[in-house]
């Protein structure tokens, strides 16, 4: 388990699937995450490797929301990336950024990553104002990137923290 200021990051079980499985489906969090999310709960809880390592955000042992990460190995390019997603109801409290930067801070601390990068779709603004606040900084647009469930293409945008980046909180609870 990951103790942030706020949140807690634990592994995902299999009592988990039913709580995520409606988290996925709620139509505010199917929008950033386009595709059979089902399938990839399932890849997570089966640990397979193409999924990465699924965590899920508590808060008050509530499950809230669902973060991951995924790892290249080859050691000439050993970085993470991540992926988060909370419920629509603890949006805007600080939790998600508070989930990023536990994750970030074991990914640098514990296994020892150098660079980690994330890549929201350019039109979720709310997302990439909490990883900025994390200290990810813009690498660059990635044209049609993503097939959205609508069926079209949309952008988004690389960022990347590198070791030494990651951002504090505000001792006043700032962020």
């Amino acid at each position: 388990m990951l103790q942030g200021d706020q949140v807690t990051l634990r592994p995902v079980t299999v009592d988990d699937t039913e709580a995520l499985t409606v988290l996925f489906v709620d139509p505010e969090v199917a929008e950033w995450w386009p595709g059979d999310n089902v399938s990839r709960l399932q890849g997570v809880l089966g640990d397979d490797d193409d999924e990465g390592v699924g965590l899920v955000i508590d808060l008050d042992d509530r499950l809230i929301g669902f973060i991951q990460y995924f790892e290249e190995d080859d050691p000439n390019y050993r970085y993470a990336s991540i992926d988060i997603v909370l419920h629509p109801d603890w949006t805007n409290r600080g939790l998600g950024t508070d989930a990023v930067r536990t994750l970030a801070r074991h990914l640098f601390d514990e296994v020892g990553h150098h660079r980690i990068t994330i890549d929201p779709a350019v039109i979720n603004v709310r997302a990439i104002a909490s990883y900025r606040k994390v200290g990810f900084r813009d690498v660059g647009v990635m044209r049609r990137y993503e097939l959205a469930n609508d069926g079209t293409w949309r952008d988004s945008l690389l960022m990347d923290l590198l070791r030494g980046e990651l951002v504090t909180p505000d001792p006043a609870g700032a962020g």
